[in-house]
């Protein structure tokens, strides 16, 4: 695969609603991933599973680390406090309606019972609740992000 042909397939895989896209044949392996962790673990799975020749992935790699990049340095500036992880599997929503201004920032003072986010699991929207009175510290996903059980949410100090 010539590097035109993978320029198109990013393009393509940009336009689409495809959350990740993987490709191979004879050997090379191909990527794709808008899943900011999920494109970190992918991209260093194939290369531990895949001569490093046979890779073909110059796009997506960089694109992970710049994403991932400022949230490291965020966690290591706000990591204090107790995490709120998920009670289910969905897609979190960080805010109301994509018009809508967040539920919480960091920094926000929050009350116990108060809606940090919404996760939408089979077409329901649950809301996330504050398990205390506290200060927001870190958001831990994106909006649109896809959260496993257990995966942390919030963090409040």
């Amino acid at each position: 695969m010539n590097i035109s042909e993978i320029k198109d397939l990013m393009s393509q895989f940009d336009s689409s609603s495809l959350r990740e896209f993987s490709y191979n044949n004879n050997g090379e392996a191909l990527v794709f991933s808008k899943n900011e962790s999920a494109a970190a673990v992918s991209a260093a799975a194939i290369e531990a599973a895949v001569p490093a020749a046979a890779v073909s992935t110059p796009a997506p790699q960089p694109q992970a680390a710049e994403v991932s990049a400022p949230l490291a340095d965020q966690a290591e500036v706000t990591a204090e406090g107790d995490i709120v992880e998920s009670p289910l599997v969905g897609v979190a929503y960080l805010a109301p309606a994509p018009d809508k201004p967040a539920f919480v920032s960091v920094g926000d003072q929050v009350k116990k019972g108060q809606t940090l986010l919404i996760i939408e699991a089979m077409k329901v929207m649950n809301e996330v609740p504050a398990p205390k009175d506290g200060t927001v510290t870190e958001i831990l996903v994106a909006n649109e992000e896809v959260v496993e059980f257990g995966k942390g949410l919030v963090r409040i100090r």
